[in-house]
């Protein structure tokens, strides 16, 4: 039988290690889809509800595995409905490709139906390679350079197919001047600085009495790593959101998250350090960082173009986290006064009681705090947690403590809506023995995050085990732009713009064939996440949370506080909810009892 332009294609992608597509079909992308069907065994296709969605699991399955992501759609609207997702990989420099398909070639510019200039419109967000194919022999160098850039320089890129062209024969190249002839495979290299350079930065981080690292998603594979250099620097440690689980939280010189989502032991590990170690990260909020000329800077990043971008660094060391910091602790002399240790540990200690009194502070009907509250001791060993952005993730952030061997992430640069539950399946095809939950904001279940529930339905009894947990935090409103509003604009809420419907998500989900809990009762959260984690199916909770609940900075600014009073002088229509519910998490920080009542 004649191999296809797209059996090669799907031939080759197996050769570079690829072992799972997410996707849709479409006319556009058949000759491919017919070639996945003709090679079942040796890739799996993987069906989304919405291209989008399969963009955000082809990122998530790097994010999860650190192999290569792939997605795949049709023409014209196929296209364009990955770009979100794929964004979302450029910005959390995830190795993704995607493959889509094209209109024939005999009728390219003919303004012909779902011909879209796909070369343009990928190329910001695909610009390492982006090809259109023209003839099948350039089909195999445009495979291999799509996939080594994606994974060695951790770019998305795409290959366009014109449907014609995947249904012809597939023709090697020539051995001919202008033709050109490429192989399979990639090996990682060991990128470490200079001993000069090292060295340079073992003086700077030598001489710090109150040294603070800040971990990103580039100290994930460096755990071991980073504890070590932290301990002979008797160092405290802040996380950005993607390096959450860099560390485990149960050290107690680990301060938590940083910036309006963090802690407030990260705010002043950062205001009061005079040394600053930043690891594989690009947070990019440079006010939750110390004060130019506060701190001396040390910062390890594999991409130059990350380095001392958010704060000016005195050296500035291009390697890999965890080979950079093993080169690096030699060259470190142990702290033996650890006062600055010391104090650290008291503010996480300190932080620790009053995270407690807040997630116990009662709302009507449930404090959206006490919901991670309640999940975080119960979580089991390797566990995959994924968050949306929004409201929940501030709770994400601040109350589920991560211990080593488990896995988290969310939609970080982008900071879209809608990435909790694709990630949560992506995460769950990747490491199908794990328990795996999605928190997730009502708007984004409402935006498109239902509708994957299907997929979940669709594939749940092939995984290894069921153990698969979406948690809607239904408040009917928009919270975190709402919660912007007030406190950044001086708005009050917009309900036009703020108030969504109330949906029945647990019904949806039971009527699916998954398992749906309603919890309204504060005193039930504890017990359906236990009931959610023993289950046979998997689950969908739906938590009756309070909008009015604030997601307070770790710091308020007397800006803030301003635009909030104003908020209040103009009239908010929750402005009795809101006045009672802030005053209960500001005073729980400040008052011995907290604030439950």
């Amino acid at each position: 039988m004649t191999m296809t332009v797209g059996d090669f294609l799907v031939d080759r992608l197996s050769q570079w290690g690829v072992t799972r597509i997410f996707g849709y079909p479409g006319d556009g992308i058949n000759g491919v889809f017919g070639a996945l069907s003709r090679a079942q065994a040796k890739i799996e296709f993987i069906q989304a509800r919405h291209e989008e969605m399969a963009a955000f699991m082809a990122s998530a399955h790097a994010k999860f595995t650190g192999e290569l992501g792939v997605c795949i759609a049709t023409s014209g609207p196929g296209a364009s409905h990955l770009i979100t997702g794929l964004y979302d990989a450029r910005m959390d420099h995830m190795p993704v490709l995607a493959i889509v398909g094209q209109q024939a070639r005999a009728a390219l510019g003919g303004h012909y139906q779902q011909e879209l200039d796909l070369v343009s419109m990928f190329k910001d967000v695909a610009g390492a390679i982006v090809q259109q194919a023209t003839v099948p022999s350039q089909v195999r160098h445009l495979v291999d350079r799509a996939v080594r850039t994606a994974v060695g320089e951790r770019r998305v890129t795409a290959i366009i197919l014109p449907n014609d062209l995947q249904e012809a024969a597939y023709e090697p190249p020539a051995r001919a001047h202008g033709t050109v002839h490429s192989g399979v495979g990639y090996s990682k290299p060991r990128v470490v600085p200079y001993e000069a350079d090292l060295q340079r930065a073992a003086d700077v981080l030598n001489a710090g009495e109150k040294v603070a690292i800040l971990v990103g998603a580039g100290a994930l594979a460096a755990t071991d790593e980073v504890i070590a250099v932290a301990e002979a620097l008797g160092a405290g440690v802040a996380k950005a959101l993607l390096g959450k689980a860099a560390v485990p939280d149960d050290l107690p010189w680990v301060t938590g998250s940083i910036g309006l989502l963090g802690t407030e032991p990260s705010y002043k590990l950062m205001t009061e350090c005079d040394t600053l170690l930043m690891i594989g990260s690009g947070f990019p909020y440079s006010e939750f960082l110390p004060k130019e000329g506060q701190a001396r800077g040390v910062q390890i990043d594999l991409q130059p173009d990350m380095l001392s971008l958010r704060y000016p660094m005195e050296v500035n060391l291009v390697g890999d986290a965890a080979e950079t910091l093993a080169a690096l602790l030699p060259l470190l002399t142990h702290k033996t006064q650890r006062k600055w240790r010391k104090k650290v540990e008291g503010w996480c200690a300190s932080w620790e009681k009053t995270l407690e009194k807040r997630a116990l502070a009662k709302a009507k009907p449930i404090n959206p705090q006490r919901v991670v509250y309640e999940l975080s001791p119960r979580l089991p060993d390797h566990a995959i947690i994924t968050s949306d952005s929004g409201s929940c993730a501030n709770w994400y952030a601040r109350d589920l403590k991560i211990r080593r061997g488990m896995q988290c992430s969310l939609s970080g640069g982008l900071a879209s809506m809608g990435a909790a539950v694709p990630y949560a399946i992506a995460a769950k095809f990747a490491q199908p023995q794990n328990t795996v939950i999605a928190l997730v904001g009502d708007g984004a279940m409402q935006m498109n995050n239902m509708a994957e529930l299907i997929t979940v339905a669709k594939y749940w009894r092939q995984w290894q085990s069921p153990n698969w947990i979406c948690a809607v935090f239904n408040n009917e409103d928009l919270n975190q732009v709402t919660w912007e509003q007030r406190v950044m604009e001086g708005d009050p809420k917009f309900k036009a713009s703020q108030t969504i419907p109330d949906v029945p998500y647990h019904l949806f989900a039971i009527s699916l064939g998954l398992k749906g809990i309603f919890v309204d009762r504060e005193e039930d959260v504890a017990a359906a996440w236990g009931q959610a984690l023993a289950s046979d199916v998997p689950v969908l909770i739906e938590f009756k949370t309070d909008p009015d609940v604030p997601p307070l900075p770790p710091h308020i600014k007397l800006e803030q506080a301003k635009k909030f009073a104003t908020t209040l002088l103009k009239g908010d229509p929750d402005e009795a909810g809101v006045i009672v519910q802030t005053a209960k998490q500001v005073l729980a920080s400040v008052l011995p009892g907290g604030a439950k009542k």
